[in-house]
């Protein structure tokens, strides 16, 4: 017997730590109002797709419908910084 982690665990793992280090410099991006705001907005819109992927394997419904609201943020933002 081996104590070897679920199938997927690890790629779940993986998705929600690489959700939080983005969001993390997100925040840190945008707050420092330093002209990198556009790469934070991407950073948010990264955060989400992971952190909802996540959420939605693990069954974390609102978590998930959070995702769905900081990826339209994270595009929204891209779009007004560069578009509109």
């Amino acid at each position: 017997m081996t104590d070897a982690p679920a199938p997927g665990a690890r790629s779940q793992l993986l998705l929600e730590w690489l959700g939080v280090v983005t969001a993390i410099a997100y925040s840190l991006l945008v707050a420092s109002n330093t002209g990198f705001e556009f790469l934070g907005f991407v950073l948010l819109f990264i955060s989400s797709l992971a952190i909802g992927l996540w959420a939605h394997r693990g069954a974390h419904r609102g978590i998930l419908l959070l995702q769905f609201f900081y990826a339209a943020a994270g595009l929204i933002g891209m779009w007004r910084w560069y578009g509109g």
